[in-house]
């Protein structure tokens, strides 16, 4: 069983943001974040779940997610974005990460629990420590999911 901690944050919201992930196997640890130019804490959630399962090497691997984000824990444990995913995402955010939620999802067996953040978990506080690092980064990367979507938004009210 692969133990995963995850977590993004964003510093406005929207704004630059970043994510950290942990990822723990044994006597082995593996540790990866990124930022973003412009993004939303929701989105770097979700992300850093997404990245966690693409990093697992093997298809059918057992992993447990720990993460403080109710969004993303509850809307899987919840079945919520499979509902959505049924109504074709009509209406909801951050379609395109859940997408890829959803496609690599499936290709293990993952479980969700969800953590207080900020308290006194050891490796929730070194995910958020990497996420928000990622953020204040010099070199952040752009999140097409986000930005393109708020120019297609815009360009409708012109």
């Amino acid at each position: 069983m692969i133990k995963i901690y995850t977590d993004g944050a964003s510093r406005g919201n929207p704004g630059p943001g970043g994510f950290g992930v942990v990822m723990l196997y044994g006597a082995l640890r593996k540790e990866i974040s990124e930022g973003f130019r412009l993004t939303t804490n929701n989105r770097m959630e979700l992300l850093s779940v997404i990245v966690s399962l693409e990093a697992l090497k093997k298809e059918g691997t057992a992993a447990t997610i720990y993460s403080d984000s109710k969004y993303v824990v509850d809307s899987v444990e919840k079945k919520w974005v499979f509902g959505w995913e049924k109504k074709h995402f009509k209406d909801k955010k951050n379609e395109d990460l859940w997408k890829r939620f959803l496609q690599v999802y499936r290709k293990h067996e993952v479980k969700f629990v969800w953590v207080k953040g900020h308290a006194s978990n050891i490796e929730n506080n070194r995910c958020d420590e990497l996420a928000v690092e990622a953020a204040m980064g010099g070199h952040l990367k752009i999140d097409h999911g986000y930005e393109d979507e708020k120019k297609k938004e815009n360009a409708k009210l012109l």
